[in-house]
C-alpha cells in the first residue's frame, strides 16, 4: 500500500464544487484550480459566454462540468445552482461565495453614497453569500467546505469605498458565526481577503493608469499585483484536507501590503 503524501491532502478529488461569479477574474482562477485538482465544477456568473468559455476549461481538465448563467440577487437562482449540483453529480462539498464586487464604476466619499446603493452592495456581497451558504449547509455533509471571498477593503478604513467595505467586513463576520454553527456537522467555512488583483472589475471601478499601476506595485512589499491564481491557491487549501482543523479564518493575500490607505477591489 502506497502511504500518502502530503500533496494529495491538497487533492479534492471527485468532490462537487459550485464556484459563484467564476465567468471571470478571481472566480474563473478558482474553478479551474478545484478541476485541476480534482473537482467537477458548477460554473456560474451573469453572462453565458463566460461561462460556456470556463467550463470547457474544466472539462480540458477531465473534469465534469455545470454551466448555470443567472444573477444571485435572484433567490431562485441561488437555490437552483444547490439542487443542480446535487442533482447533477450526486452530492455537494465545495462551496466557492466569490460572486460580488460593485456595479458602481467609480469611487466615492461615504456622503455621498445613496440607500439604493449601500443595499445593493449588501444584497451583492452579503446577502447573496449568506443565502448561497445557507442553500450550501442544507445539502453538505461531513467535510464539506465553505469559502468566502472577502477583501483587503474589509479589513480595515476604506476611504471612498465605503458601502463595498462594509459589506465585505460583515461578510467576514458571517465567516466567523457560520464556521461556530456548521462546526459539530463537520462543516468547515473560512475567507480569504484578496489585496490588489488587476481584474476587468479593478480597472473599471479605479480607472488606474500605468502610472498609477506603477505606484501601487511600489507599496506591496513582494513588489507586485496578485493574480487570480494567488487567490486560487489560498481556496483549494480551504477546500481540501489539507486545512482540515481550519474553519473560522480569514486569510489576507496582499503581498504583504496590510495598512494604509485600502484600494482593493475585485
Amino acid at each position: 500500500m502506497t502511504a500518502m503524501s502530503i500533496l494529495d491532502l491538497f487533492r479534492v478529488d471527485d468532490r462537487v464544487a459550485v464556484v459563484t461569479g467564476s465567468g471571470r477574474g478571481i472566480g474563473r482562477g478558482i474553478a479551474i484550480a478545484l478541476a485541476e485538482a480534482g473537482a467537477d465544477v458548477v460554473v456560474t456568473s451573469r453572462r453565458a459566454d463566460d461561462v460556456a468559455e470556463v467550463a470547457e476549461q474544466v472539462r480540458a481538465r477531465g473534469r465534469r462540468a455545470v454551466e448555470l448563467p443567472g444573477d444571485l440577487r435572484d433567490p431562485q437562482v441561488r437555490v437552483g445552482l444547490a439542487e443542480a449540483a446535487v442533482a447533477e453529480f450526486g452530492h455537494l462539498d465545495i462551496w466557492v461565495n466569490n460572486a460580488g464586487g460593485t456595479d458602481d464604476a467609480h469611487v466615492k466619499p461615504m456622503t455621498e453614497v445613496t440607500d439604493d446603493e449601500l443595499r445593493d452592495m449588501l444584497e451583492l456581497n452579503l446577502i447573496a453569500a449568506g443565502a448561497c451558504s445557507r442553500e450550501a449547509a442544507l445539502r453538505m455533509h461531513s467535510g464539506g467546505a465553505i469559502v468566502n471571498v472577502s477583501s483587503g477593503a474589509g479589513m480595515r478604513a476604506a476611504p471612498n469605498t465605503a458601502a463595498y467595505a462594509a459589506s465585505k467586513a460583515a461578510l467576514l463576520n458571517l465567516t466567523q458565526t457560520m464556521a461556530a454553527e456548521l462546526a459539530p456537522r463537520g462543516i468547515r467555512v473560512n475567507a480569504i481577503s484578496p489585496g490588489m488583483v488587476p481584474t476587468d472589475s479593478f480597472h473599471r471601478v479605479l480607472q488606474f493608469t500605468e502610472a498609477d499601476h506603477a505606484a501601487l506595485i511600489r507599496t506591496v512589499p513582494l513588489g507586485r499585483l496578485g493574480t487570480p491564481e494567488d487567490m486560487a491557491a489560498a481556496v483549494l487549501y480551504f477546500a481540501s484536507p489539507a486545512s482540515g482543523w481550519v474553519t473560522g479564518q480569514n486569510l489576507l493575500i496582499g503581498g504583504g501590503r496590510d495598512g494604509g490607505k485600502s484600494v482593493e477591489h475585485r
